[in-house]
């Protein structure tokens, strides 16, 4: 009966070493199975410090140990816990990054010193808005100035390399929309005061006066859009789908001419009917101007156009052929109740150059007998 008893005693413990045995070996196995965290980066420390990848890793725990288990009858206790696979690696993997972080060489101070200089020097070539307004753009006003005042054959005395180079670092600073509307408020004022100048004339001087203000400002558009043709390029042609000296253009037709075109017109009519008045280079300048600026003036005084245009009236017909040579008699009859006895002179002149001619000839000959 003892031995009965000591045996089940003995059967049971072994069971319970049995599963105990089994359940260690397959923690450890599990232990094992768990992935490897990632190798540690690569670090400049020398080789003789440097532990190979994986070296520690490679010990094989206890637990992995070959021994008979308690199917073969043979038990061998309680194995040593499996070692802690993940913690230990993290462990090793921060002390091995901390010993590449101590071995790693500081960054010098001249690598810091260059990239501090080559940030200041582009900082140092930034134009804020601030910098536009009190340097570059009183450059810009200034040339406009000379340029909308000088008279034709003027010489100016800017530097046309200076404000190009202005505009040119304007646009690329993003300050093209600021420095359009500077430029286009500066010159309506001008035109304003010019139209009040005008206003002011009086009739006897009102055509000089009107041609040498549209004379002054185109002559002035010929330098002003070359030297803005950078910011007409990359602002107003691809931006605002316009060109700037369409836009200049139109500033003097609504500030100048507009305004004064009705009381030009009479103006231009009665000098017309008055032969030499006003001088023909003055009258062409004037009719041509204001076909450029507005082309529909002509239907104001297409005859007046016609003299000085092509193309303005419709063409001859030879029915009128009679009304055209009686005003051109007309013309001939005015000019000669004006004094205009050109054709005479020229023909008197004519006959004084044959007969001298003639007399040279005989003289000539004369003496060569």
């Amino acid at each position: 009966m003892e031995e009965s008893m000591e045996e089940e005693e003995w059967g049971s413990y072994v069971a319970m070493m049995d599963d105990q045995n089994h359940n260690n070996w397959e923690a450890a196995v599990d232990g094992f199975r768990q992935p490897p965290p990632p190798p540690p980066p690569p670090s400049s420390i020398s080789a003789p410090a440097r532990e190979p990848p994986g070296g520690p890793l490679l010990a094989v725990p206890a637990a992995s140990v070959d021994r008979k288990g308690p199917k073969e009858g043979l038990s061998m206790g309680p194995p040593p816990p499996p070692e802690a696979n993940g913690v230990i690696m993290m462990l090793k993997s921060c002390d091995t990054a901390a010993a590449v972080a101590k071995a790693a060489p500081a960054p010098t101070p001249s690598s810091t010193i260059n990239i501090n200089t080559s940030t200041s020097k582009f900082l140092m070539n930034v134009i804020t808005i601030e910098d536009y307004k009190s340097t570059y753009w009183p450059k810009l006003d200034g040339a406009i100035d000379q340029l909308l005042t000088q008279s034709p054959g003027d010489y100016i005395p800017i530097s046309y390399e200076q404000i190009y180079s202005c505009v040119y670092k304007c646009v690329c600073q993003q300050h093209s929309e600021q420095m359009y509307s500077d430029l286009i408020k500066k010159i309506t004022n001008h035109l304003e005061r010019v139209s009040k100048e005008l206003q002011a004339s009086p009739p006897d001087l009102y055509i000089e006066r009107f041609n040498i203000a549209l004379g002054q400002y185109m002559g002035a558009l010929q330098s002003i859009v070359p030297l803005f043709i950078y910011m007409n390029k990359f602002y107003i042609e691809t931006k605002l789908n316009r060109d700037l000296k369409d836009d200049l253009i139109k500033l003097f037709t609504e500030h100048v001419a507009e305004k004064h075109i009705y009381s030009l017109m009479p103006l231009l009519l009665e000098a017309q009917s008055t032969p030499f008045q006003v001088t023909p280079s003055t009258m062409a300048n004037i009719v041509k101007g204001l076909y450029t600026l507005r082309p529909e003036w002509v239907q104001m005084a297409p005859t007046l156009f016609s003299k000085f245009i092509p193309n303005i009236l419709p063409p001859a017909v030879e029915s009128e052929l009679s009304e055209y040579a009686a005003e051109d008699q007309k013309l001939q009859r005015e000019l000669i109740q004006n004094g205009f006895t050109r054709g005479d002179q020229s023909r008197k002149r004519a006959g004084d150059e044959l007969a001298y001619n003639s007399s040279s000839a005989c003289a000539s000959s004369r003496g060569y007998r």
